[in-house]
């Protein structure tokens, strides 16, 4: 026999089961025959599996200080492009709107941030707090040097990619995608 010490640990309830007897079966005069041919009112039982309460466990087990960290099957948009001053660049929004068709094509799910004179710092401080995995931050400034910013939410990582590798780093390997990279 062995002896552990009892542990407490915190859970989440996302579904339940129900004891439901004969009341039901009897209503219906559900039977079937047991093992030596009698005839026997069903006991019934049934479970469920809340999807509000799936969606809380997430949640509750993917944040940080900044909004949720949704892992990418769960999120609402697989990549947010955000552009700085569209208003003021045509070469952003035209760059922006490309990348919104390539990735929506290859069947990645995009949020495009087009909100006109909405600071970078707003659109960003959103995109945390909504909890995207992926976002690309389209500027004057890399698009002359032919990159765009990618963050990744999770690990806060930064870098810069080549406008040619965009849709093909984004897509490959992604579970929201069908495109191959």
């Amino acid at each position: 026999m062995y002896k552990r010490q009892l542990q407490i640990r915190r859970g989440i309830e996302v579904g339940h089961i129900f004891q439901l007897g004969t009341k039901y079966s009897e209503a219906m005069n559900a039977r079937v025959l047991d093992e030596g041919g009698r005839e026997q009112v069903l006991l019934m039982g049934c479970y469920g599996i809340g999807v509000t309460r799936v969606i809380a466990a997430a949640i509750e087990q993917h944040h940080d200080d900044r909004g949720i960290v949704w892992p990418e099957a769960l999120a609402p948009f697989a990549v947010a492009i955000v552009p700085v001053n569209a208003h003021q660049s045509e070469q952003v929004r035209e760059t922006c709107e490309r990348l919104y068709l390539e990735l929506s094509g290859t069947g990645c799910e995009v949020l495009y941030m087009d909100r006109p004179k909405v600071r970078l710092g707003v659109m960003l401080a959103d995109v945390e707090l909504i909890g995207i995995p992926r976002v690309l931050i389209v500027g004057e400034r890399g698009l002359r040097a032919g990159v765009v910013e990618y963050r990744e939410r999770r690990t806060g990582t930064k870098l810069d990619l080549p406008l040619t590798e965009v849709t093909g780093r984004l897509t490959a390997g992604s579970p929201r995608s069908s495109g191959n990279g």
